[in-house]
């Protein structure tokens, strides 16, 4: 059982720590025999223990009869899981070769962060970098390293068995600007193209009336790498990110008065907010309280009324007319842009709206000026829309959300005017 200092010549814990590692047995409480596996796991310092990382959660250990599975830091400064009869390597570290070093140490830190440490104090390897189904505070969720996609929170495949499961979570490879959580391949939620608001932001969750979380949100972008992090303020309860087996990222904060997670927020909070729900050019109005409700846009009806309004909006919205190559764009603010975007490179927004506005096929564009959010850099990002606009929200006065510039038939490009409300009356409100 690891705590939190242990290296080949030190086997004594060094500080009373607020996150433990052993090999255990998270199918303990199986049903099914074959399932009461150990397996090599990082547990917070709450009363339930609960799992934040496992290492060997595809390879689980079998149980032997004369000793238990060992973890041992060898001279080459690699973690080794073996088998209880020290045969068979279930699981390691991947440090170089060049890295080997009788005076490494493996450290188990107060963040829930297992690292391999050189003597001179540099990190040669950590779990942080290797996340299962825990996201957690001062922990980097990669968007890109170096020319590879980052890697993504993966579920257990339930309760008992942090085997993966089929839910994961992180960043659209495609364009490294808007995270997916999957169901396999398929999406289930998306969340907003990103505007600059992570850069520096700051979200306050009440606990009681004197204390409170304050969560720091950051993104970082640079020619090595691009990541997103979140940090707590001092004194917090043990926070987390954790996307669960049934499917669900949740935002979790540890009450030490009630022994229960807190879950402050979920995604999708919502069934209107389930990826492409409101179908090929409807949108998620989330401004509709308290249940956010299925709408199309201004110029648009439903593909079928009766089924829209029976509350099945899958086959989505289609245009009242069809559009000419001189029709303007109507500005929709406090909108989550569509899906299936392309990005067009740095510009203006003049620039930006002319790319689109020569492209009769273009349906919709949007535009952020991101040159004082990222280490002092010209940078621009212009998205445009060719066919369906699909998984659209409307968000409100977010930091989040964008104007979206529509398309719209029979509109004056020159004056932007047209005898139609802004948003179109068809929406309809089910309980869900």
């Amino acid at each position: 059982r690891l705590m939190t200092g242990l290296s080949p010549a030190s086997r004594s814990p060094l500080a009373q720590p607020s996150s433990r590692m052993a090999v255990t047995s998270p199918w303990a409480s199986s049903p099914h025999p074959a399932r009461r596996r150990p397996t090599c796991t990082l547990a917070s310092g709450t009363a339930a223990s609960s799992v934040v990382w496992v290492a060997n959660r595809g390879t689980p250990l079998t149980n032997g009869t004369s000793s238990a599975p060992t973890l041992t830091l060898t001279n080459a400064s690699n973690l080794v899981l073996s088998d209880s009869d020290g045969r068979r390597v279930v699981w390691m570290t991947n440090v170089g070769a060049a890295s080997s070093s009788s005076s490494t140490e493996a450290v188990l830190l107060n963040t829930g962060n297992l690292i391999i440490r050189s003597p001179n104090g540099t990190t040669l390897w950590q779990s942080f970098d290797h996340p299962t189904d825990t996201f957690l505070p001062g922990m980097k969720m990669q968007i890109r390293y170096r020319t590879r996609a980052g890697e993504r929170l993966v579920s257990w495949k339930d309760a008992g068995d942090p085997s993966p499961g089929g839910f994961s979570y992180g960043c659209d490879p495609a364009t490294s600007i808007q995270m997916f959580l999957w169901d396999g391949s398929r999406p289930v939620y998306r969340s907003t193209p990103w505007t600059g608001f992570r850069v520096k932001s700051e979200d306050e969750y009440l606990l009681t009336n004197t204390s409170a979380i304050i969560i720091n949100l950051a993104f970082v972008n640079n020619d090595e790498e691009s990541y997103t992090m979140f940090t707590v303020s001092d004194g917090a309860w043990h926070t987390r990110f954790v996307l669960t087996y049934s499917g669900k990222l949740q935002f979790q904060s540890w009450n030490s008065s009630s022994s229960t997670w807190v879950v402050f927020g979920q995604w999708p909070p919502h069934e209107c907010n389930r990826y492409g729900y409101c179908g090929p050019n409807g949108y998620c109005d989330e401004t509709v309280l308290p249940i956010p409700t299925c709408k199309c846009f201004d110029g648009f009806k439903p593909m079928s009324t009766e089924e829209w309004d029976n509350g099945e909006f899958w086959k989505g919205c289609q245009r009242k007319e069809a559009l000419r190559c001189s029709d303007g764009f109507m500005p929709l603010s406090g909108m989550k842009p569509p899906d299936r975007f392309v990005i067009v490179g740095n510009t203006s927004l003049r620039e930006c709206a002319a790319a689109c506005g020569r492209n009769c096929s273009c349906m919709a564009y949007a535009y952020a000026n991101l040159s004082s959010s990222i280490e002092n850099r010209d940078l621009t990002r212009c998205l445009v829309w060719v066919g369906e606009l699909v998984d659209t929200g409307r968000l409100g006065a977010s930091t989040a959300s964008d104007t979206l510039y529509l398309r719209l038939a029979g509109l004056d490009a020159a004056t932007g005017t047209k005898s139609l409300p802004l948003l179109s009356h068809y929406a309809s409100v089910y309980e869900i």
